[in-house]
């Protein structure tokens, strides 16, 4: 079984592009998503949060979102909004934010090969989540929302996607937060044997973003496998929905912290005891950390900079060098008490993307105690978790700029 191979993608018309895609289900809450689609018919949020075609408070969890999520999804391919290919294509997926452009492929990937961890994890899921994205697959019989892989830059893969995104795009779409998206075709056999030629000799792939989504994608595979008694490997659902982009195009943004208390502590006591595992500086300015295990501190109206004593960090374990590792390690856990930070309401996490100002609002409100600014995770690092088959800490990268979900579809028929 291939690595990866080509489909007949399901994406928007022509003329249509602007009004089909989206931001990512999981970045817009209920409400958001709502107001995004006022007068916006077509807006693919109607199929990945199909709650917003409901009075507000239903459960998005309801069969009845489910339903009309795949009713959604028809009535836009009876429409002609949304057209599928007439055969096995790749397409080249370029995003621009800012300066920073990354050129990446739309495939499907294996699930064997996740299953036999080829395409490496670095996160633990949540099993409602999971469910979700199950019961999601199932009611489109389709994957709409792609699995965000990284492979180690390849000059064979690189030089193929250059040469395609040096041409006209088939779909140019700028959305409303100012990030271009285009999309290009690749349908000649000449091009598709020679992407999967040199993805076939790579050793892995790796998960960036969509734990749920891939996990959910073996689930479903697993059972229609079992409930096909004429099951042959080469069916659809034994593929799942990827973009996939070389490491050294990747930008990972800091995932700051914030808490809500000092655990009892006064201010002074607070800072004292972090005078054990770290060096501790007043700054005039807000701290965005440069180098590994610094740490900017921020109490109401007053920026500090931390810096690890450099004995406590260690070299050779993948997972316990990382900032966030170090941060929780020696000061969120022993000093502020909170032990897990997946379930403790204490903590909250804050993208990058929102920048410094949102921990010092956050914190002069009253409604936290201290946040943190971290260095953002290296890919590198991430790999290196992997490869090591281990898992890293909740909320360690924030990947910018985010795929559109709406560009291309993987059918499961």
């Amino acid at each position: 079984m291939p690595l990866i191979r080509s489909f007949a993608g399901l994406r928007p018309a022509e003329g249509f592009a602007d009004d089909v895609l989206a931001p990512p289900y999981d970045v817009l809450n209920s409400e958001e998503a709502r107001a995004r689609t006022e007068n916006h018919p077509w807006s693919f949020l109607h199929v990945s949060k199909a709650e917003i075609d409901f009075p507000a408070g239903i459960d998005p969890y309801d069969p009845s979102v489910y339903e009309k999520a795949a009713e959604n999804l028809e009535r836009m391919m009876d429409q002609d909004v949304l057209a599928r290919d007439g055969q096995d294509c790749f397409y080249v997926y370029q995003i621009i934010m800012g300066s920073h452009v990354q050129t990446g492929l739309v495939a499907a990937a294996s699930v064997h090969a996740y299953d036999n961890d080829r395409i490496k994890k670095h996160e633990f899921t949540r099993p409602a989540k999971e469910d979700d994205r199950v019961r999601q697959i199932d009611a489109l019989n389709a994957q709409t929302g792609p699995v965000f892989l990284v492979y180690r830059a390849s000059e064979a893969v690189d030089g193929i996607l250059s040469q395609a995104a040096g041409t006209d795009p088939d779909m140019d779409v700028t959305a409303d937060d100012g990030i271009r998206h285009m999309l290009w075709v690749i349908d000649d056999a000449g091009r598709i044997g020679k992407l999967n030629e040199a993805f076939e000799v790579m050793d892995a792939l790796y998960v960036a973003d969509g734990h749920h989504r891939s996990a959910a994608a073996s689930r479903v595979a697993a059972a229609r496998k079992e409930n096909n008694p004429d099951h042959t490997g080469e069916e659809a659902y034994n593929y799942f929905l990827t973009v996939i982009f070389p490491h050294d195009q990747m930008q990972i943004l800091d995932y700051n912290r914030v808490v809500t208390d000092l655990n009892g502590l006064p201010e002074d006591a607070f800072l004292a005891r972090l005078d054990k595992a770290f060096s501790v500086q007043p700054s005039k300015v807000s701290v965005k950390p440069k180098s590994v295990a610094e740490f900017g501190m921020y109490l109401p109206r007053r920026w500090f900079r931390l810096q690890l004593k450099s004995d406590l960090i260690p070299a050779d374990d993948p997972v316990a060098r990382l900032d966030v590792s170090l941060l929780a390690g020696n000061l969120i856990e022993p000093v502020l008490g909170i032990s897990d930070p997946r379930r403790d309401a204490r903590i909250d996490f804050v993208g990058g993307i929102r920048g410094l100002e949102e921990l010092e609002k956050r914190v002069d409100s009253g409604e936290m105690a201290v946040a943190f600014s971290m260095c953002p995770t290296g890919m590198e690092d991430l790999m290196a978790v992997a490869d090591a088959g281990e898992v890293m800490p909740p909320k360690s990268t924030w990947f910018e700029p985010k795929l559109a979900d709406g560009v291309v579809s993987h059918l499961l028929d």
